[in-house]
């Protein structure tokens, strides 16, 4: 996704018109709506300043406009986290175990995997990291996933907990930097 594609659906997702937008970042009323259609359809490209005030009225974290640390965990996962919102579905993240032998029940949803060498690997290909942030990143993806699929929240609290992750994770309930993202609770 585009910057212009992140602004307007997180825009859209706060209920705001584009007038509403560009006055709440400082922009005169005549000609707010078009500067923000101009940065939604990419004709122009805010500067980081006003990325920040964008995101600040959005009530989101910056870096869902640009990264402050290129290659991060933190920024291997909001690329993730965008790709999801893009094609919503086509990322299924799943927990892996150890195939010690056959899975014994047709019940069994578990996702196996040997320590084979066999190649190539036919679809669909899985991928798995052994370190430890984005470890802990994934696992937290995979159950908010879960709640998802199982109706525990709902799209929207799912979306707004990717608009200000790290800071809606489980970890920092008690951190002053903590942002509550579900709506009942």
């Amino acid at each position: 996704m585009t910057v212009g594609d992140k602004i307007k659906k997180i825009r859209t997702f706060r209920g705001m018109t584009q007038k509403e937008l560009g006055l709440a970042i400082g922009f005169e009323e005549k000609g707010a709506d078009n500067r923000i259609a101009q940065y939604e359809t990419n004709y122009r490209v805010p500067k980081r300043e006003l990325l920040d005030k964008m995101a600040e009225a959005l009530r989101v974290d910056r870096q869902n406009f640009y990264t402050i640390a290129p290659g991060s965990a933190e920024d291997f996962m909001r690329t993730f986290f965008w790709l999801d919102e893009d094609s919503p579905g086509a990322i299924r993240l799943f927990q892996l175990v150890r195939n010690p032998g056959r899975a014994g029940a047709a019940d069994d949803t578990a996702v196996r995997y040997n320590d084979s060498d066999d190649w190539p690997a036919h679809p669909p290909v899985g991928m798995y990291f052994q370190y430890g942030l984005v470890d802990e990143f994934m696992r937290e993806w995979l159950f908010r996933q879960q709640e998802l699929h199982a109706g525990e929240i709902t799209r929207e609290e799912y979306f707004e907990w990717k608009l200000n992750w790290p800071h809606t994770c489980d970890d920092g309930l008690e951190s002053e930097y903590y942002i509550p993202w579900r709506k009942n609770k």
